[in-house]
Order: C-alpha cells, then structure tokens, then sequence
C-alpha cells in the first residue's frame, strides 16, 4: 500500500498496514516497540518513558518529526524519527518491532529511511543549508539495522563505549577523594536565587566544550541557542548538574573544563544514577588533573544524592585517550553502540 505524505515521498508499507503521526495514545507503544528492539539486541531494556513521552509531545518534540507504520491488526510495528539537531546536523532514527519478519520489515525500514531523509532535505532548505549530515546510531551486534542502513547509503563511521561506575555511599565523604592538582578549582555553575543559572557561566560551559572537542571526530560548531534548548529537551536535566574548572596557569587563570549532567531514571533496583552528557577540558589545560577533578565532582554529588551509578559515553577511539581514564577510576562498557553517517544535498 502506498500512502503519500505532505513534504515527502508516498511511504510503501504492505497491503493492509498503514502510516499516521503519532499521538499521546500511542506513547506506550512506542515505549514497548524501543524496549522490545532493546531486548532482542542485547539482552535488556533501558528505554526511559519520559525521554519517549519528550520527543513525541513534549519538548523535544518542537525539532522533531515523527511517522508511525501500524500494521494489519491496527498495532505500532515501526517507529521513524527525524530530529533538527543543529544547521547541518540531522539525526535519523528508524526501528521496526523484531517480531515482523524480513519480508515484511525490509521494504518498510527502506521506506522509512527515505522518508527521513527527505525530511532531513526539507528542514536543511528551511535552514538555507546547502547540505546536510545525517546522523543515525545502532547498537553494535544489530545485523538487521546494519543492513538497512548500509542500503539507505549511511556509513558506518565511529563506535561508542557505553559505560557505567557504581557509585558508593561512603564516595559522599569529603575524603573519599584526593583533592584536586594545585591550580585547579572546580565550582558548580552558578544560580540565581530563583534556581535560574547564570547566563555568563552556561555561555562559559559552551565555549569551553567547543574548544574541548575541536579535535574530536565529527567536531563541528553548534550554536548557543542550540545547545542549551538541546539539552533542555531531556527529561533527566537539571542546571545543578552543571560545573565549570578552572586552572592557574603562568599566565593567569583558564576556564579549563566543564561538564553537563543529567539525571538517570530509577533501575530495576529503585535508584536513580547521574550522567555526563559532555564533560571537555580546554586544550591548554589537558594533563593538569582537570578531568579527574570533574569525574570525582560527580561521583561526590551522586553519592551525596543517593544514586547507584554514574553513566557516559565515549567514543572508543578518542584523541585524547578518555577511555582509558574512565576504565582507571572503575568505569566499565556496558555496550557499543554506531554512528552511521551520509551527508546529503537540500537541493
């Protein structure tokens, strides 16, 4: 069955399926659809409800488009997603149930995966971008997704280690830790009386994590206004998970790092965990301690907090060696997961 759509191609789904844009009826679906792709891949399920409930109807759903293909008995089988991350920057999401068979699942993932790419193309032209980058990710081990996405021209281009820390009640005391190298302070962003954080430090924390990654893989300029509603669409963020470092250097003092957390939801055991979602040291200041200084930051305040874990990604082959950091002070790799590329004209 073909079903045209305004602004894109008609989307093939077999005879008796059908697509529509999801509605708040259907976010247990979509929860369930994630979590039974989740399982069938690796072995288990960490899909956050409010994170799903966010990019359909909540926050995060003001740069995203989405488009549902429901099957013969009325049920969600497919799930694509389109998010406007940045001028230039698009990432595409494309998961089918696990149940539907090849047959079936082939000619809608490519379906689908054109559709966001389409998409992709009209939201490039309304942001007057000549090309855009499509960014899709898969769980390392995932043949099925590997083989539509290589059909939808995307590239295989990085791998990421997933890893988690447990996190100690007794890593809250404030000798848990060596304190930091001389020089080097670390404070949490500031806030004003209201919870509200001060604009000179968030713009402080973006410029240090634009110079931190320059030489990072797929390293590219995003804006101030992109970054922070970006970050502001995840359910699990806060502002008082947000810290700055500085350094004395010869020269005087160096807005040397940073790091932007957020909350992880309760786990199977009824503990919430705390994420870093970026932490970056300037280039100038590297091999100065900085970055430990930020991690033991984080694990002090989860404890402090009573969470169980502290989770982050890293690319597994980063400049910087950051991997090896993080295995030293006790983190280890849950999973990998892919960054699968194409760039593609608006025109």
């Amino acid at each position: 069955m073909t079903i045209p759509q305004p602004g894109a191609p008609a989307v093939q789904v077999p005879s008796g399926w059908g697509v529509r844009v999801p509605t708040p009826d259907d976010l247990a679906a979509l929860v369930s659809l994630l979590a039974a792709h989740q399982q069938a891949v690796r072995g288990r399920s960490s899909v956050d409800a409010d994170a799903v409930r966010s990019e359909v109807v909540g926050p995060g759903s003001w740069t995203r488009r989405h488009l549902l293909a429901v099957d013969s008995h009325g049920d969600v089988a497919a799930w694509a997603r389109v998010h406007d991350r940045a001028a230039g920057r698009t990432t595409i999401d494309v998961t089918v149930r696990p149940d539907v068979d090849d047959a079936q699942a082939d000619p809608v993932a490519a379906s689908l995966f054109e559709w966001c790419c389409e998409t992709a193309r009209e939201i490039g032209r309304v942001r007057e971008q000549a090309t855009t980058q499509l960014d899709a990710t898969a769980i390392a081990g995932d043949e099925r997704q590997a083989r539509w996405m290589t059909a939808a021209g995307l590239v295989l281009t990085r791998t990421w280690l997933q890893m988690s820390r447990p996190v100690t009640a007794e890593e809250a005391s404030p000798d848990a830790f060596p304190a930091p190298r001389a020089g080097v302070v670390v404070r949490r962003v500031a806030q004003h009386e209201g919870g509200l954080p001060v604009a000179e430090d968030l713009r402080a924390v973006h410029l240090v994590l634009e110079e931190s990654f320059a030489d990072h893989f797929n390293s590219y300029r995003e804006s101030f206004a992109e970054f922070v509603t970006r970050l502001r669409e995840d359910p699990g963020h806060r502002w008082d998970h947000w810290w700055l470092a500085t350094v004395e250097l010869p020269s005087g003092p160096l807005l040397a790092g940073a790091v932007v957390g957020s909350v992880l939801p309760e786990d199977a055991d009824g503990f919430e965990g705390s994420y870093i979602d970026y932490i970056g040291v300037h280039r100038e200041a590297r091999g100065r301690g900085v970055a430990k200084a930020l991690l033991h930051t984080v694990i002090r305040d989860a404890a402090e907090r009573g969470r169980n874990r502290v989770g982050l990604e890293v690319d597994a082959d980063s400049p910087t060696g950051a991997d090896g950091l993080y295995v030293s002070m006790g983190w280890e790799t849950s999973y990998r997961t892919e960054s699968w590329q194409r760039d593609v004209a608006t025109a």
